[in-house]
């Protein structure tokens, strides 16, 4: 195999490494319906693609640029998806139901900066406390953590902020 054909394969690579995390990044800008952001994302995500999967298409048996494009496109949802969680601060509402310590579970998350409400109601077997939080989606596994170290039976569901306004929001100063 010369150089040429080489390179070719890893340019290809590259090129759909990038259109995959523009990709990934551009479903987070559409999601917060930044319209504008998301129509540019999308004109650069279509052009990479175009020339990227015209160089793979004209010859299917060439098996270095075929791999070179799976493995980009494996790599670039990879890459996506850490410039997300590096880059774009999301927010979680994390809603807990405990049948036993619904207290106790958000003072805990309280001592570790997080903002609860708490509020007591009746479920199919009794009295429960539900506790609803809003984190930033990094602040989830902690949040998790102390839920379930606290009450290893209690009913979490997590659902995705698509904007967040006053309350009490942990910041990297307050995480102590």
């Amino acid at each position: 195999m010369t150089a040429d054909p080489l390179l070719w394969a890893v340019l290809i690579f590259v090129l759909r490494v990038v259109n995959s995390a523009v990709g990934t990044m551009r479903m987070v800008v559409v999601a917060r319906d930044r319209r504008l952001l998301a129509s540019a994302m999308a004109f650069i995500e279509a052009l990479v693609f175009a020339v990227v999967i015209a160089n793979v298409v004209s010859d299917l048996s060439n098996l270095p640029n075929l791999v070179a494009y799976c493995g980009g496109f494996a790599v670039g949802n990879y890459v996506g998806m850490a410039i997300e969680a590096r880059l774009v601060t999301s927010f979680v509402t994390v809603n807990i139901i405990s049948t036993y310590d619904g207290h106790g579970i958000a003072v805990a998350l309280r001592d570790s900066g997080h903002g609860v409400t708490e509020i007591k109601g009746t479920g199919g077997k009794g009295d429960v406390t539900m506790l609803s939080t809003v984190v930033q989606r990094r602040d989830v596994p902690d949040v998790l953590r102390t839920v379930y170290g606290l009450n290893p039976k209690a009913f979490v569901t997590m659902e995705e902020a698509r904007s967040v306004q006053h309350g009490w929001i942990r910041t990297p100063r307050s995480q102590g």
